[in-house]
């Protein structure tokens, strides 16, 4: 096979190629065609979205450091700043459930600590496919079992995220993982190799065949045969991780280090020409100087190898002893591999022997850049149109309440987080469950909230309010907690960027992205962009997850979902609308994916979230729960569901213009639920008129059932137990342990 044969088995195309050979005067060889063609695959050069990406808010008073790291940065307030990010590890978890779960949160990790930080915290937001098929229970075992198996061992909290199942993620799950550090600062680190002859060093593991071709990989839709690519999935070991932690934050501490990365997507490749990039110098590698784990590899396999846990350091001439001893110390890999050069290009020799010749600018920013044609799906045209009228209403809507509060998407994960170690590091002041996690700050009053979002059906019937919605949601999920959102990382899932619809999609969606974090004030630090998510032509929804940071100043002040004490008010803010579009109680009840979404007013979000964070910061705020899959009969039961048992509600009649199952189940924006003690009532009517937000009071909380008048009657204890056994009953299988289902029922038995 002659080289450019070779080139575009990689996935280069023919007008790359050309560019490649007109650039160098020359033919690549092998290991050139291997570095470019990982370096301009999608996944690696963003080449299909960097136009869009563009549209996005990036700067703020608290960004620190925005996206072009390997995390985004705020100062959350005396000298102290936290550091996250969002990757996807969505083609390798269909591949290798296990594995490639378990790799997404160990490469987010390294992402954290890489700048400086100290993880402290993990979310994963989580897409699957029909419940009842065998595939479906084999990854959703599989990938929780990565993802708790990777965040237990090495000891970073997971304490939140988001399930969902959708036929359309059958062939094509997604696992976007989240990560959130500590740091001074004064103590940033950033991914730059400066200082022309300073020694460029390789530390942690020793590097394998696993994972060679793993960027390319996750750059091309599926085929059955996918599960062949099995050797492009990367394994993970969390206590080597757990070391090169350590290590890495104790180097820091000596202020050798003049830059480092994460060997991540295409290994030394990345970190080595981007490190190059960022700074405007070159590099020259000693090829054979890279511990190896498996004889014979070639340069190709050494510079694309995505074996884990292994980092790129520079650092200052003459150092390499002070960080070679803290390296040994914690029984790790150490070797000088190579030097900064100011010559702007890549060398790499093996046994004195040039086997790569590249510039810099054309492995990193003179990768192509393509403005994709964009058309508005012609599906669009069908699934827009919804008559409610013609959709009939239940005769029993106490069934349709149980049935939904069961099903897979709305009922309780527990199985999954309770895998997840949430309380290790002791940080955790609020667990999976609520609105938001909440993670204190030690050695400060300060915590902050993390939450992640998106629903992807509404992204389906609109891209552009779906993604606004996403980010609302999100912020009202912080200002539920009492948190003041601060920033946004974002993980953007769609399908193949090459077919016109795909790319009006996702175009609509950075749209309505960048709108409503202008609006909110939240501005996009970091991300990951994943294109190709399809297996046979057939595409996922658009899903563009966002997962936001909040601050709050004062613990203490924190508030969860759960009602707190017998004889409280139970209050809505908001104003509910006659909609059923994108529903849960649409496509589980009437088997429909249709009708525009929920109509989102920025304007009236930022003034329920001012309304929010006023309320719940002057202390008169019991509990307070967003209202969104579901509606408000779901919101409502789920603030009954509180971590020592169910308590009931009585809630009056609600009739009035809109119909009984759109005033159930409806999902309008823009409004919550809280509870407080009856003599703050004033206090919080005052609030939410300053700000101009509707509020009525529609209950008490007390009794033993979930009693809506005139709609909904049901035994609390029988609404948790549909709730809390839901997930399990859906999926029917046998993954389940003993101990949980003694642990709920246990739960109910509190009644």
């Amino acid at each position: 096979m002659d080289n450019k044969s070779i080139a575009l088995s990689h996935g280069v195309t023919e007008g790359e190629y050309k560019k490649i050979v007109d650039t160098l005067g020359r033919e690549p060889n092998i290991t050139e065609i291997g570095i470019l063609s990982a370096m301009w695959s999608e996944h690696c050069s963003y080449k299909s979205s960097k136009v869009h990406l563009k549209k996005l808010p990036t700067k703020g008073e608290r960004v620190v450091q925005g996206p072009g790291e390997n995390a985004g940065i705020v100062d959350v307030g005396d000298d102290i700043c936290v550091a996250f990010k969002m990757e996807s590890h969505n083609h390798p978890s269909f591949i290798e459930p296990y594995q490639g779960a378990a790799t997404g949160v160990g490469g987010i990790l390294r992402d954290i600590f890489t700048m400086g930080a100290r993880p402290i915290a993990l979310l994963d937001s989580l897409r699957f496919g029909d419940p009842k098929l065998p595939k479906t229970k084999y990854l959703v075992e599989g990938i929780v079992s990565g993802i708790a198996g990777y965040g237990n061992c090495i000891g970073i909290p997971t304490v939140g995220g988001e399930v969902y199942f959708e036929e359309c993620y059958n062939g094509n799950p997604l696992v976007n993982v989240f990560a959130l550090g500590v740091m001074n600062k004064n103590e940033i680190f950033r991914g730059y190799a400066k200082g022309v002859g300073n020694p460029v060093i390789c530390v942690g593991s020793k590097t394998g065949r696993d994972g060679i071709h793993g960027a390319v990989m996750a750059s091309e839709t599926f085929t059955r045969e996918a599960e062949e690519k099995r050797p492009a999935v990367q394994v993970g070991d969390p206590f080597t991780e757990k070391l090169l932690l350590e290590a890495c934050l104790e180097l820091f501490k000596t202020g050798v280090v003049v830059g480092i990365q994460d060997m991540g997507a295409a290994g030394l490749t990345s970190s080595s020409t981007e490190m190059a990039e960022r700074a405007g110098t070159g590099i020259i590698l000693n090829i054979d100087k890279v511990p190896r784990r498996e004889a014979g590899m070639t340069p190709y396999e050494v510079m694309l190898s995505e074996s884990q846990e292994r980092m790129l350091v520079v650092l200052q001439k003459g150092k390499e002893e002070v960080a070679e001893k803290i390296f040994k110390k914690w029984a790790l890999d150490f070797a000088v591999i190579g030097e900064v050069k100011d010559t702007s290009r890549l060398n790499i020799f093996e046994n004195g022997k040039a086997v790569v010749d590249l510039p810099i600018n054309l492995i990193t920013n003179d990768a192509p850049v393509y403005k994709r044609p964009y058309r508005k799906p012609d599906y669009l045209k069908d699934v827009k149109k919804l008559k409610i009228s013609s959709i009939p209403v239940p005769n029993d809507l106490g069934r349709v309440f149980l049935n939904l509060i069961s099903s897979p998407n709305l009922s309780s994960k527990r199985w999954i987080y309770e895998q997840y170690d949430h309380m290790v590091r002791t940080n955790t002041a609020v667990p999976p469950g609520s609105d938001a996690a909440v993670i204190r700050i030690k050695g400060t009053n300060k915590a902050v909230a993390l939450t992640s979002n998106c629903n992807s059906r509404y992204c389906y019937l609109d891209p552009f309010a779906g993604s606004m919605i996403a980010v609302t949601e999100s912020a009202r999920n912080l200002a539920c907690s009492g948190a003041v959102p601060l920033a946004i990382t974002d993980c953007l899932n769609f399908g193949n960027p090459e077919k016109p619809e795909i790319m009006w999609q996702f175009k609509k969606a950075i749209e309505g992205m960048s709108e409503a974090a202008r609006v909110l004030g939240t501005p996009v630090v970091s991300g990951n962009v994943s294109f190709y998510n399809e297996t046979e032509n057939k595409v996922i929804y658009p899903t563009p997850t966002v997962a936001m940071v909040g601050l709050i100043e004062d613990l203490r002040k924190h508030v969860t979902q759960w009602l707190k004490k017998e004889g409280d008010i139970l209050v809505l803010l908001g104003e509910t609308k006659e909609e059923l579009g994108g529903s849960e109680y649409l496509k589980a009840v009437h088997g429909q994916v249709s009708g525009p979404p929920p109509q989102i007013d920025l304007e009236a979000e930022s003034r329920l979230i001012s309304t929010l964070i006023e309320a719940t910061q002057t202390g008169i705020i019991s509990s307070a729960h967003d209202i969104s899959e579901g509606g408000l009969a779901v919101a409502i039961a789920e603030s009954c569901f509180t971590p020592n048992g169910p308590t009931g509600v009585k809630i009056k009649s609600l009739y009035g213009k809109i119909r009984e199952d759109v005033l159930l189940f409806g999902e309008s924006q823009s409004r919550a639920i809280v509870s407080l003690d009856k003599k703050n009532i004033h206090k919080l009517e005052n609030i939410a008129s300053k700000h101009g937000i509707p509020i009525e009071l529609i209950g008490i909380v007390g009794g033993d059932r979930l009693f809506i008048e005139g709609l909904i009657d049901i035994p609390i204890r029988k609404a948790y137990e549909s709730w809390a056994f839901g997930f399990e009953n859906s999926l029917k299988s046998k993954i389940f342990s003993h101990e949980l289902t003694q642990m709920i029922t246990n739960d109910i038995s509190r009644m």
